[in-house]
């Protein structure tokens, strides 16, 4: 049988190379100004602080240290000084860079202006991603998404301008491929307002999801606080080969530790698998980690990265990773919190959901369990790219599959998609001929940016409330998330599966054991997918979408038009009292999983996010009202009638009632959004009771000046009414470590005393008692 691996010498295509990347490569030292690429503010490779700071902490822990630790405790504010112990002490850190995808950097860069600092403190940019939907093709949504939205690009060009911001331009690509291919380096320590960040741990970086607050704190040169994390060690042996590609290591350690199972800890891969995996492959699985829960997650550094860094023109600080590789790598004999060993040479292709990323399926099984569940069987549309797999080899592995269907005289029976992850991508694979593949077998190329992946689709093929199944190569499947129907399954695998499922329509399809019919009724199966990990011929950059700031925009106005429904400036939230917080009225007992999207939901409501007014419209209404199993359907006490979440808490604002909400476990999990924070706090909320909170949720809760608390004993959660009100005492006294205490107030007059837990610490506590942490900020200058 024929080797399907496409390799642009075997495409033999007389395509015109295009620009090469330009790169200011300059002898350095380890402490080096290094332009990143053309496209760069500049930034510092700093090798030598980084050593100084991990002798500093080694001799003062006296045991072998983690990768992560190396990179994290390398960026202590304080290594002589700072109280480190896994899972328990917050440390200060000082981050290298800020990344802001265009949705979330909105409201992040009025926070920043409303601080009223003159010029940002470390490098940062902006991404425009999430704001081009998905409809009919790429070129036609980019242009529609800069007529639309041309108030919220001028507003981030403008406020990037002046306060020193690198601009990336609507179509230049999703941030964390944009950050793979420019800014992540071994060792750097970066923060992203967007919970899919660790991508860049591909690269042997340290990379957070962050919301914007914690992104103006380190713009600011304010020290970034972070719980010293746990960390998670997963061993990888032998190599993949055949149908098992990246994406199915963290499609199985999700399902191994769930979508909260590495909360508090950074997830480190280690082990001789690693080397069998690409650099991008590696950026695939450390994206994903953000459906663990995980803090992030990283690779040690190897000759893949190596590679990738030459490949994007970073010889310079791949020759200077190669020196300093002793701190790129775990230390022999270091100890992890838990350890997880998986072998390549036995791992399966799988695919997970619906409506869950943990849900774990080998694809060899998953026909029979969607059969057993009434899940539908038929793929209405297959969907790659994304941020989690938009790489060069995802889709040259890709093509493959498809080029197989062609030559067989088959397309896709399902709608098919293709994302590209950056304009360098979508150049580099339309020179090289597998976007025309992908064509030809029925696909859509849409614009280089997030799409259907955050639900930025307009979707016409079914209508809502029509149960369906879709698979896609993303990352996240929660209900209603890529088209906002509630009835679509939505599985999450590798881009090679959901290629193979869009060809044979069928979610039952096993590409390692089932047949396909060929045009010529001639039965024949798959060969495993191959294709080159880079390209042969360099990157084509394709067009150039980066705004870099001036010098000095001291000269320059942001101004933001009073009468906008897209942008509003910030008022500060109110002070606390000084007093217990009393009889704040439940306003929605929120029953089962509660993501970020069922508080704050994206896709349409997305063109809102720089106003906070009209995008509170959207709070928690896809939560589930335990009292009515209803969504955004509870009972307004003060009337007795039934209302939406926010029509009821405006109701209560403004006739002075704070109010509470309860909810469940892993409460907040999902995307980085602090919208789902400063909605409620906007409205009138002062408190989120939980069983557990989502890490980025919780600290998101606190830097708006809310109080994050949980159930000492997670039972009393079924003590609370939707009817009941609530009061927390112990403020006075709120210190660290220290719990409050909830009473409980029935409609029938009993009254239930609860031990409330928190993870305050001073200066979070003093964040409350500003009112927000941009308050105490404020206040401290």
């Amino acid at each position: 049988m024929a080797t399907y691996c496409l390799t642009v010498a075997r495409l033999q295509l007389a395509l015109g190379q295009g620009a090469r990347r330009m790169h200011v490569s300059a002898a350095f030292s380890a402490k080096a100004k290094v332009s990143m690429s053309r496209f760069e503010t500049t930034s510092y490779v700093n090798y030598e602080k980084l050593q100084s700071n991990i002798d500093i902490v080694r001799k003062r822990l006296n045991r072998p240290l983690t990768l992560s630790e190396k990179i994290v405790y390398g960026h202590l504010d304080d290594p002589h000084n700072q109280d480190i112990d896994r899972g328990r002490t917050y440390l200060r850190l000082r981050p290298d860079r800020v990344a802001m995808q265009d949705a979330t950097a909105q409201m992040a860069m009025l926070q920043f202006i409303s601080s009223g600092l003159p010029r940002v403190a470390v490098p940062s940019t902006i991404h425009c991603d999430h704001l081009i939907e998905a409809a009919t093709g790429g070129p036609e949504d980019l242009a529609k998404a800069k007529d639309v939205n041309l108030e919220v690009y001028n507003f981030l060009a403008s406020a990037g301008a002046k306060y020193g911001v690198g601009f990336w331009k609507p179509g230049s690509g999703i941030i964390h491929q944009i950050i793979l291919e420019n800014y992540a380096y071994p060792g750097v320590l970066l923060i992203g307002t967007d919970s899919h960040t660790p991508n860049g741990g591909g690269l042997g970086s340290i990379c957070i999801g962050v919301g914007g607050a914690d992104a103006v704190d380190v713009m600011a040169g304010i020290p970034w606080e972070l719980k010293c994390p746990n960390v998670i060690g997963v061993k990888l042996t032998g190599s993949l080969s055949g149908w098992t590609s990246p994406k199915d290591v963290i499609l199985k350690v999700a399902g191994i530790l769930t979508v909260k199972g590495g909360t508090g800890a950074i997830v480190e891969y280690h082990g001789p698998g690693v080397d069998s995996i690409s650099c991008t492959g590696m950026a695939t699985i450390c994206n994903m980690g953000a459906e663990i829960g995980a803090t992030t997650s990283v690779f040690p550094y190897n000759h893949r990265m190596k590679t990738y860094l030459e490949k994007t023109g970073r010889g310079d600080i791949a020759a200077l990773s190669d020196e300093f590789s002793h701190l790129l790598v775990p230390d022999e004999g270091c100890v992890y919190d838990q350890v997880i060993e998986l072998n390549l040479d036995e791992l399966k292709p799988h695919i997970n959901g619906p409506f869950t990323p943990d849900l774990c399926h080998p694809v060899s099984e998953i026909g029979a369990v969607a059969k057993k569940n009434d899940w539908p069987l038929e793929v209405k549309v297959g969907l790659i790219g994304s941020c989690t797999n938009s790489s060069y080899e995802d889709m040259g592995r890709a093509a493959s599959l498809a080029k197989q269907a062609l030559d067989k005289g088959l397309k896709c029976k399902a709608q098919f998609t293709v994302t590209p992850g950056s304009e360098q991508i979508r150049a580099t694979i339309e020179r090289d001929g597998y976007s025309k593949i992908l064509e030809d077998v029925g696909g859509v190329v849409l614009a280089n940016a997030c799409g259907p992946c955050i639900g930025q689709w307009d979707r016409r093929d079914v209508k809502k409330g029509e149960k369906n199944t879709i698979v896609t190569s993303f990352n996240r499947n929660f209900t209603a998330r890529n088209d906002a129907n509630p009835a679509t399954h939505a599985f999450v695998t590798s881009p090679e599966i959901v290629v193979a499922m869009a060809i044979a329509g069928t979610l039952d399809f096993d590409p390692e054991r089932d047949y396909l019919t060929s045009a010529s009724g001639e039965k024949f199966m798959l060969e495993p997918p191959c294709g080159d990990e880079l390209p042969a011929r360099d990157f084509d950059p394709g067009q150039d979408t980066y705004q870099q700031p001036p010098p000095d925009g001291s000269s320059l106005r942001v101004d933001v038009n009073p009468q906008s429904n897209r942008l509003q400036l910030l008022e500060p939230f109110d002070r606390w009292n000084g007093g217990d917080l009393e009889d704040l009225q439940v306003l929605i007992k929120v029953k089962g999983k509660c993501t970020t999207d069922h508080i704050s939901a994206a896709g349409p409501w997305l063109k809102f996010r720089g106003h906070l007014d009209n995008i509170s419209n959207n709070m928690l209404i896809g939560a589930v009202n335990i009292d009515n199993d209803g969504i955004n359907s509870i009972k307004n006490q003060l009337t007795g009638e039934l209302g939406g979440v926010p029509d009821v808490a405006r109701h209560y604002k403004a006739n002075g009632l704070s109010w509470v909400v309860v909810g469940d476990d892993n409460y907040g999990e999902g995307s980085s959004r602090e919208h789902a924070a400063l909605e409620p706090r906007h409205l009138g909320g002062l408190a989120i009771i939980v069983k557990s909170f989502a890490r980025i949720h919780e600290t998101n809760l606190k830097k708006q000046g809310m109080l994050p608390l949980t159930f000492s004993n997670p039972d009393d959660y079924d003590k609370i009414r939707p009817d009941s009100k609530i009061s927390i005492k112990g403020l006075k006294g709120f210190t660290p470590g220290t719990p409050l205490t909830g009473v409980v107030k029935h409609c029938d007059g009993s009254t239930d005393s609860l031990q409330l837990n928190h993870t305050f610490n001073e200066t979070q506590i003093e964040w409350f008692q500003a009112g927000s942490a941009l308050n105490r900020m404020k206040a401290m200058q």
